[in-house]
């Protein structure tokens, strides 16, 4: 079965995003934060994602290829993301049309559980903080990267807001960047 990760960057203070869409000057993303990023996805063919983040994600990315003052690292990834399987659940967007991008319309649950039925690599959600938050009450993450940046927000948007049952998690490893930043990786404890 396919294993499925949640990557996501979080202030001290447990906020994936700050007051405003797309709000992640906070985020002190360097050299090493995008290797470690890199290792993430390195596992991984498929990127599943929410409306909003998919169309976020759609505008910057198809844009990097051809851009001169793009940096190499995010030539590369653009490359990935743009090979990569793109599944995009929402109720509202009418198609998908950035390349190999499937999306799904409704019981998000009963698609993701089909998703790790099939064959291939793993598959990751970047970003997307309120459909993660969705699959978590559902219990269909497998593993959290949570990437914890030395500063406090004070309000923004929680990863963890309405969690309805009590969620028992392992640590499996962490590390600490030069920038601060503690990147965790939880597992759901099995029972």
């Amino acid at each position: 079965m396919r294993k499925l990760t949640s990557f996501l960057h979080v202030s001290l203070d447990g906020y994936v995003q700050g007051t405003q869409d797309w709000d992640l000057n906070w985020i002190p993303y360097d050299g090493e934060m995008a290797a470690y990023a890199d290792e993430t996805v390195s596992t991984a063919d498929t990127v599943l994602w929410g409306r909003s983040t998919y169309q976020g994600m759609q505008e910057y990315w198809t844009t990097v290829p051809g851009n001169p003052e793009a940096t190499e690292h995010d030539k590369k990834h653009a490359e990935w993301i743009n090979k990569a399987h793109k599944v995009v659940f929402s109720s509202t967007l009418e198609k998908a049309e950035w390349n190999n991008s499937t999306l799904v319309k409704d019981n998000a649950a009963q698609a993701v559980l089909e998703l790790k039925q099939q064959t291939g690599q793993d598959m990751v959600i970047l970003g997307s903080p309120r459909f993660t938050r969705g699959l978590i009450q559902l219990g269909l993450i497998d593993e959290f990267r949570l990437n914890v940046a030395p500063v406090v927000l004070g309000q923004g948007l929680p990863l963890f807001e309405d969690m309805k049952d009590q969620i028992d998690l392992e640590l499996v490893s962490n590390k600490t960047f030069r920038n601060g930043v503690v990147g965790l990786i939880y597992r759901p404890k099995k029972s």
